[in-house]
């Protein structure tokens, strides 16, 4: 397949990239977030040890990790979750999202953005959710 020509940015728009370290990220060709025009597009995160690409077996734990590597990406981009205003909850098994809710619960806190669970399978059987989000940079918003 050929590779799609990319388009000139506007000079007074930028796009910055971020990286988290997970191979897949290489492998698949994509990146953990973007940020442009003011928003933060953060990509579907799974909850695995980027370093050992090991998954735990438990969602809770899986969905703690992918919370950890989504807070990561939001501190680099200069946001937080309270910037988040849509998230996208991914779970092969609708039945485990209720064990997730507690800690969802307290990384939006007071700011719970508009979200979406869909119940779909994921890159790898293992893995139980995956979370997607967008968040608006402060000095933007």
């Amino acid at each position: 397949m050929p590779r799609t020509k990319r388009k000139p940015v506007p000079a007074d728009t930028a796009i910055r990239r971020i990286a988290s370290g997970s191979a897949y990220e290489s492998l698949i060709g994509y990146c953990r977030a973007v940020v442009a025009d003011g928003w933060v597009h953060v990509s579907g995160t799974v909850g695995n040890d980027h370093a050992t690409m090991t998954t735990p077996e438990s969602v809770v734990e899986q969905c703690e990790l992918a919370l950890g590597h989504i807070r990561k990406a939001l501190d680099q981009a200069g946001a937080t979750f309270a910037d988040v205003v849509r998230v996208h909850y991914i779970l092969p098994d609708r039945n485990d999202f209720q064990a997730c809710w507690p800690l969802l619960r307290d990384a939006f806190g007071e700011n719970p953005p508009a979200a979406t669970m869909i119940e779909a399978g994921l890159i790898d059987p293992a893995m139980k959710i995956e979370i997607e989000v967008t968040a608006r940079l402060p000095e933007t918003a």
